[in-house]
């Protein structure tokens, strides 16, 4: 079932702030109450107060300035524990940060020479624009790559490095 949105999306922040502290106030009863009117179902019976209030809390702020982009959540998604979560995104990071719009990247494929560069909006190989590496490793090969490995940013995981 869908959630209904029941926050007007025209709060400002101070009034989005009065609102998380008025959830605050609120017992166990009148939290289970305010998930039923936000996502039109009962909440979870396992959910104790100080999580039930976080969601709601995550829920209006998420409402009014935006949830988390896509690839976060296949970050979080895909993550054994947060621990690993925050490592991957601290090795993402670094990734990015090694690669400064003006660079070019070379992959050697199938006997061709393939020269990517980076733009500071996304990446340019063979006359077009594309969004990430990936869609490129994609063109070249026509198999789904992950874009830094393909072109050598990141190393491949050996059995020794997963857990």
């Amino acid at each position: 079932m869908p959630r209904v949105k029941v926050v007007p999306v025209a709060l400002d922040r101070h009034a989005l702030e009065i609102e998380i502290a008025q959830l605050r106030g609120l017992d166990f009863g009148a939290l289970r109450a305010r998930w039923l009117t936000m996502f039109r179902r009962q909440p979870p019976s396992h959910l104790p107060r100080h999580l039930l209030f976080r969601v709601l809390a995550y829920r209006l702020q998420a409402d009014h300035l935006g949830d988390l982009d896509s690839e976060t959540r296949h970050l979080l998604d895909d993550a054994v524990s947060p621990e690993a979560a925050g490592q991957r995104a601290v090795d993402l990071g670094q990734i990015a940060a090694s690669v400064r719009p003006g660079a070019i990247l070379s992959r050697e494929w199938n006997g061709r020479m393939h020269r990517v560069a980076v733009l500071a909006e996304g990446f340019a190989w063979n006359g077009k624009t594309y969004p990430s590496l990936s869609k490129i490793a994609f063109a070249i090969t026509g198999t789904r790559w992950n874009g830094p490995r393909f072109f050598g940013l990141r190393d491949r995981t050996t059995e020794e490095d997963r857990p």
